[in-house]
């Protein structure tokens, strides 16, 4: 089921709700928890039913596994944790790489093994991190609730069930537990709906749309042969900001549907694009899975204990492993490999200007540069991202770099005079058709680019309000939006947000599934 769909806004989410406060207020606690757990399952069964089962064994086990974790001496526990995250990891590994792996093996040797079509299950990458980071905490006694229908809860709770954020068991449960969660509120109703009707906007409206001028180069348009310099940079610029408003817009409308219920979630991205690094880019995209990748690999791997050198393959291992992660096929490795050299890369030149004692990084001409070029290259990885195969992304990074020709539509270098003769003159190729699409690629890129490089992110707006958990709370609170732009109970905000929302729910005719269900 998904969050833009009418089956979801109007009958699951509001019986969701109704049904869970009657249970809270008419019978006990654990009857309403149990009633989220039945319907969280349902929401899960209702894309594809056999895959329950799977969900099901993984809570079972992993439930199974943290209760010896909690009892057992140090080296039994130790054994146990490590056969716990092997089999996490082994059924991750057959339902999401094993056709890749055979591929792979049957290309190097020549061989022709074959494991048939394995479908990957929804939300299997996200629950199995999730209950790994359970396993670990467990392990270094960091939980100490092991009643089997809270865990039940804790992984499958359906808003943040099938594409995060990632969260941890200590952060969620004894929310659930707060009395004044039982019973339904106006303030949370009133943010959380709010925050997921933006949500909702960004999706449908922004990111649907922005799709258009996605597909037909990164899915047809290596056919032909024909993705020149503006085409391909175009389509590229649509993509990276699709995939940020329909990611973002998924978080924001888990975290404004888990609010309703008096939970917060943590924030997911916090204006990624306005980063001037990309160490800072990745404290703010995705922070789930970045956390959980600083955590429970990188720190596992020695992080910077070991020196310098083995910092720098560390922070590469971990960005290999996170692009490997995102997908079975090796555009993803390539992304998760151009990622690790950017961190080395940046890492290297800030313990320069700090060996120097070079003091540019507050000067505003430095910070201009320092963020185009980190938007550059982030454009620039998401092209591995989206592409299909490896083939196709190179053939787009190679327009991208300008080595495939320069093409703008006739009707648009006939408009632009002198200027468009000045530029055929200097090899811009003329050609007939496509003038509506390119223009309208731009315009939309121009239009949306402002709304994620200048305006304050829903964790800001809200801000008074609590809307999400943050890991540094007193950097997060310094971070506030201006007046015009801060969320508080008004006419004009529920005017603002009524409108979001109906545009949301006019637009989903062309409902669509989420990036990131794909992961």
């Amino acid at each position: 089921m998904l969050f833009n769909s009418y089956e979801f806004i109007f009958l699951f989410f509001p019986l969701c709700a109704l049904g869970f406060f009657c249970c809270a207020r008419f019978f006990t606690l654990n009857t309403a928890l149990g009633f989220l757990v039945f319907a969280s399952l349902g929401f899960y069964a209702y894309w594809k039913p056999a895959y329950l089962i799977l969900l099901l064994f993984s809570i079972g086990f992993n439930f199974a596994v943290g209760q010896v974790l909690s009892r057992e001496n140090y080296w039994r526990r130790r054994s146990v944790l490590i056969f716990g995250i092997s089999v996490n990891l082994a059924l991750l590994g057959y339902f999401k790489y094993a056709n890749f792996f055979v591929d792979n093996v049957n290309t190097v040797f020549g061989t022709h093994w074959d494991v048939g079509t394995i479908f990957l299950p929804l939300a299997i990458s996200f629950f199995t991190f999730q209950q790994i980071s359970y396993l670990v905490d467990a392990w270094q006694g960091k939980t100490h609730e092991y009643n089997f229908l809270h865990y039940a809860l804790f992984v499958c709770f359906f808003p943040q069930l099938i594409a995060g954020p990632i969260v941890h068991h200590r952060d969620i449960i004894p929310q659930f537990m707060k009395p004044g969660n039982l019973t339904p509120r106006w303030s949370n109703f009133a943010v959380g709906m709010s925050i997921f009707a933006i949500g909702l906007f960004k999706k449908t409206v922004i990111a649907d749309s922005l799709s258009t001028y996605v597909g037909p180069v990164y899915d047809t348009g290596g056919a032909g042969g024909n993705i020149d310099f503006f085409r391909a940079w175009g389509s590229s610029l649509a993509y990276t900001f699709q995939l940020y408003f329909d990611f973002s817009g998924y978080s924001d409308m888990a975290i404004g549907a888990a609010r309703v219920f008096g939970v917060r979630l943590p924030v997911n991205f916090f204006s990624p694009y306005k980063s001037t690094s990309i160490i800072e880019f990745w404290r703010r995209w995705h922070m789930t899975l970045s956390q959980f990748l600083r955590d429970y690999l990188y720190i596992a791997l020695g992080g910077n204990r070991k020196g310098k050198y083995r910092r720098y393959l560390n922070l590469f291992l971990t960005m290999l492993l996170g692009g490997l992660w995102h997908g079975a096929g090796w555009p993803f490795v390539v992304w998760g490999a151009l990622h690790g050299g950017y961190l080395m890369v940046n890492h290297s030149w800030r313990h320069m200007l700090s060996r120097f004692g070079w003091n540019v990084s507050s000067h505003p001409v430095y910070m201009a540069f320092a963020w185009g070029l980190t938007f550059l290259a982030v454009v620039f990885s998401w092209v591995y991202f989206r592409a299909p195969t490896l083939e196709h992304g190179n053939q787009i990074a190679m327009a991208m770099l300008g080595f495939s020709g320069f093409e703008v539509p006739a009707g648009i270098l006939a408009r632009l005079g002198d200027v468009g003769s000045q530029l055929t003159a200097i090899g811009v190729v003329p050609v007939q058709g496509g003038g509506t699409m390119i223009l309208g690629n731009y315009l939309w890129v121009l239009a949306v680019a402002p709304v994620a490089l200048l305006l304050p992110n829903v964790a800001q707006i809200f801000c008074q309000h609590e809307p999400v958990l943050y890991e540094n709370d007193r950097a997060f609170r310094a971070l506030r939006s201006s007046d015009l732009l801060s969320w508080d109970y008004s006419t004009r905000w529920a005017v603002a947000i009524a409108l979001a929302g109906v545009a949301g729910i006019l637009t989903l005719q062309q409902v669509s599934e989420f990036l990131y269900f794909q992961f």
